[in-house]
């Protein structure tokens, strides 16, 4: 009860902030100096602050039924930064498009109740190489990265879940969020258990495709939705629901 009437309050003072500069909110220091993150060249940086990501590969080094033996929560993570081609595969098995984008038969890589797909997909990237510090929309349809703001918002995301050490850590975490009127508009109440249930899909994917990239994944469901929706700029109508927090092991 106390954490909720906190949240309550800070994310009312803080949507005045953002009503009044429409920016992403700096919620205080996140990694230290980025200077030198900041001065890598983005992959291929569009108007907007949109990157294009690499094609993902379809073929992984391991079967399917060696990345289900081996995998596991990993909470320690090495300095070594993931690759712009690692992202690239990790952000495709949470929500890949595989067949017909932008249409009315669209597939992605997680099942969804009606085909509906309501969750979206954020990066925040501390150690990519090849994307500045920063928070990201993954556009799926486009399999590119829009910027929603600069600067290395690990330990802020940390500082919303209990200030667990492996959200900061990571090189990159990613975080799911849910449009659930895109579901429940059909289904009703029922559609708010299919969007929790595609969540776990979608976070499945990703252990399963980080196990054949030698990284570590550890999900995180324990977090002020209130904070983690101001850091990432959420519209009104969408929850952050998981945290995923990665890194070379």
């Amino acid at each position: 009860m106390v954490c909720r009437a906190v949240c309550i309050v800070r994310v009312l003072i803080l949507v005045q902030v953002v009503l009044l500069t429409g920016a992403c909110i700096d919620l205080g220091p996140g990694m230290g100096s980025n200077t030198e993150q900041n001065m890598r060249d983005d992959m291929e940086l569009k108007p907007g602050g949109r990157i294009m990501l690499p094609a993902p590969e379809t073929t992984g080094k391991i079967s399917v039924e060696e990345a289900l033996f081996t995998r596991r929560s990993v909470r320690t993570y090495t300095k070594e930064p993931v690759t712009p081609d690692d992202l690239s595969r990790l952000l495709w098995a949470a929500q890949g498009v595989t067949a017909g984008a932008g249409g009315r038969n669209e597939l992605r890589t997680a099942p969804s109740a009606g085909a509906l797909y309501p969750l979206e997909v954020y990066v925040v990237a501390g150690n990519v190489g090849g994307v500045s510090d920063g928070v990201y929309h993954y556009r799926s349809r486009e399999h590119a990265l829009q910027k929603v703001c600069d600067g290395d918002r690990r330990r802020n995301l940390s500082g919303c879940a209990l200030h667990q050490s492996q959200i900061t850590d990571a090189a990159v975490d990613i975080v799911f969020t849910a449009v659930f009127e895109r579901t429940t508009a059909r289904y009703g109440d029922r559609g708010v258990r299919y969007v929790y249930m595609e969540a776990g899909h979608a976070a499945q994917n990703v252990y399963l495709q980080a196990e054949t990239l030698d990284l570590g994944v550890c999900a995180v469901g324990a977090f002020c939705d209130a904070d983690v929706a101001t850091l990432l700029a959420l519209p009104d109508d969408e929850v952050p629901i998981y945290i995923l927090s990665i890194g070379s092991v």
